[in-house]
């Protein structure tokens, strides 16, 4: 087992030290800017034995009193090769997750598990040779392992006067090797943290540390208030509150942000809502936004809508996108509250306001609903109807996620046309514009590789385009206000700790009865809710933080990246990592950060509102008042 144990321990260094220098090579120029080769080495060979003290504990601590035993021998053997197979399957993952996500494995490979059908087929239709190399790699690397770790010989026997003393060495070497450092708290992915840049930050660790961590992570509602610096919970209310424009004593001091919001449009009826949210139609991709040539369409419609000039996304996921857009929930360091327990009943959403004014409200999504758990989420806070792929009737297109964009829009479209005079909401949802770009053939014509993301915005562009063709010319246009915003852009990635350029999206509001406009102000999509309500002709009493932005300048934005909470407000940036005080940059409206001094008051007024959400998550501070 000793032997063993050392073949184990040398032969997984190697292979984790072998593919963090492939990754540096591949990276060399982030690194490069951003330190050196030497912090990642360094970092990553006291992480890998972090973890390697951890799989060789149990098996080195036990063998001087088994270590001569077959059986005991062949089951650690059996155990060094499931360490050694996950961390292969891991590393040989991280290039491709490196590409996709800008960073290494980490919650999202565990999320994706969920959903095996999907992932499945954007994989074989999108990455089959990425697949096919890392099967190989896999493979040999596995092979290696076998022939390292054979054949399994017994140990001398060891005589009973050394075995404790034996027995004590190996476990202290392993706690210390786990623990990483003699300091007063254990080593963790912050300490071998050395760059503005996230990614760069993340090849220290090794693949299956940090899925490891994120099964940690996920198996715990995380907070917040765990990884941000302190703040007492009055003091953090009473500044989140000024920050967003609540003066005097809150309606009810259980709920801080419960206020009244008074239309200031008046409606003799209050008008019908209709929601499209864009997958991934980041503002790279759209004409009016500075970025390319792709969205023709949206930019006509821009045109005549009120158009957001400088909207930006709180994350880089699709729930966190549903999150800020039906409920106005800023974004945590924890999951979207969408698959979070505590939020599957009586947590505040539009469709639940608007279910007490007597609205309707719907969800339809092109592919099926169960998946980020939208389904529950929706039905169990204020939806009255799913509709997904399984209740479309002969679908022209169907991909790897679902419907195409033109078969959820013809399902939109026909069901506003049959709606009573009931008052609705409906949030529509499209899935083409996603991996692996699969879409109708002859509706644009494709540029360079077909399956590319820029001919699915092309794709994603001529639908929203032939919806709004025949919405403006159906009895639902005048009594309805159209939201059309992305979730989020396409791929956020980086040098910087948070990279707002990819937070940018297009966001229009539009309808019979919405005169256009261009906005220059910085809005979020938490904004948007209480903007809808008041074109709508709708007053109420709710929680949201976000701006009626036809009363107000809210002039900041807040982004999720990761475990990085960004804070724009007018041209400041504020940032705070885990366990670290906030940097502060100038934004130049580009890309451009400039690290700047500190001002404590936008520092503080940036910590009250990335703490609040979790605080208002944990207590259950975020709902309908007592009716």
């Amino acid at each position: 087992m000793r032997r063993l144990s050392l073949r184990f321990l040398a032969g997984a260094l190697l292979l984790l030290t072998l593919s963090r220098f492939a990754l540096v090579a591949w990276q060399y120029g982030r690194v490069h800017d951003a330190g050196g080769i030497w912090p990642v080495i360094l970092g990553g060979w006291r992480i890998d034995l972090s973890l390697l003290g951890m799989m060789l504990a149990i098996p080195a601590v036990a063998s001087p009193w088994f270590g001569h035993r077959p059986l005991a021998v062949h089951i650690t053997r059996a155990w060094y090769l499931l360490c050694w197979v996950l961390l292969a399957l891991l590393e040989v993952s991280t290039p491709q997750f490196i590409m996709e996500y800008d960073t290494r494995p980490n919650r999202l490979f565990v999320e994706y598990l969920d959903s095996p059908t999907e992932v499945l087929s954007m994989l074989w239709h999108g990455y089959r040779l990425s697949v096919g190399l890392g099967i190989i790699a896999l493979a040999a690397i596995v092979w290696l392992g076998w022939r390292l770790l054979s054949p399994a010989r017994s140990d001398r026997r060891m005589g009973w006067l050394l075995r404790v003393p034996a027995s004590a060495v190996f476990l202290l070497a392993c706690l210390l090797a786990a623990r990483g450092t003699l300091q007063h708290r254990p080593i963790n992915e912050a300490t071998v943290a050395f760059s503005s840049d996230s990614m760069v930050n993340t090849l220290p660790l090794n693949s299956f540390y940090n899925v490891a961590n994120a099964i940690q992570d996920m198996r715990h509602e995380r907070s917040s208030a765990d990884v941000y610096p302190a703040m007492p919970v009055d003091t953090m209310n009473a500044l989140f509150r000024q920050s967003i424009g609540l003066s005097g004593a809150p309606l009810d001091p259980a709920y801080p942000t419960m206020h009244a919001q008074q239309a200031s449009v008046a409606r003799p009826q209050p008008l019908n809502l209709v929601i499209i949210m864009q997958e991934s139609l980041g503002a790279q991709f759209v004409g009016h936004l500075g970025g390319e040539d792709l969205t023709p369409r949206l930019d006509a419609l821009s045109k005549e809508a009120w158009t957001f000039n400088r909207a930006y996304a709180t994350g880089t996921r699709s729930a966190r996108g549903l999150e800020a857009v039906n409920t106005g929930f800023l974004p945590t360091t924890a999951e979207a509250v969408l698959k979070l327990p505590r939020s599957q009943r009586d947590f505040f959403t539009l469709a639940e306001l608007l279910g007490h004014q007597g609205f309707h409200s719907r969800f339809i999504y092109g592919g099926e609903a169960h998946f980020d758990n939208m389904r529950g989420f929706f039905f169990g806070n204020g939806f009255d109807e799913v509709v997904d792929l399984n209740s479309f009737v002969n679908p022209t297109f169907v991909g790897s996620w679902g419907a195409s964009d033109e078969d959820m829009f013809n399902e939109l479209h026909k069901r506003l046309l049959t709606d009573t005079d009931k008052p609705h909401f409906t949030l529509a949802f499209s899935v083409s514009n996603h991996t692996p770009w699969q879409y109708p053939a002859g509706r644009i014509t494709p540029v360079g590789n077909p399956a590319s993301v820029e001919n699915t915005v092309r794709y994603a562009d001529y639908a929203i385009g032939k919806f709004f063709d025949e919405a403006k010319t159906s009895p639902y246009w005048q009594n309805t206000v159209f939201l059309v915003i992305a979730d989020h852009d396409a791929r956020v990635f980086g040098a910087s700790l948070v990279p707002v350029e990819h937070f940018h999206i297009p966001a229009l509001i539009l309808g019979g009865q919405v005169a256009p406009r261009e906005d220059q102000r910085i809005v979020s999509q938490v904004d948007m809710a209480p903007t809808l309500l008041s074109l709508m002709g709708v007053s109420s009493i709710h929680p949201m933080p976000g701006t009626d932005l036809t009363v107000r300048d809210p002039d900041r934005a807040v982004m999720q990246y990761g475990d990085n909470f960004g804070y724009l407000k007018g041209d400041q940036l504020v940032v705070y990592e885990p366990h670290k005080p906030a940097s502060q940059f100038h934004y130049d409206g580009r890309a451009l950060l400039t690290p700047t001094a500190v001002d404590p008051l936008l520092a503080s007024e940036a910590l009250a509102t990335a703490l609040w959400p979790s605080w208002a998550y944990k207590e259950q501070r975020y709902r309908m008042p007592a009716r």
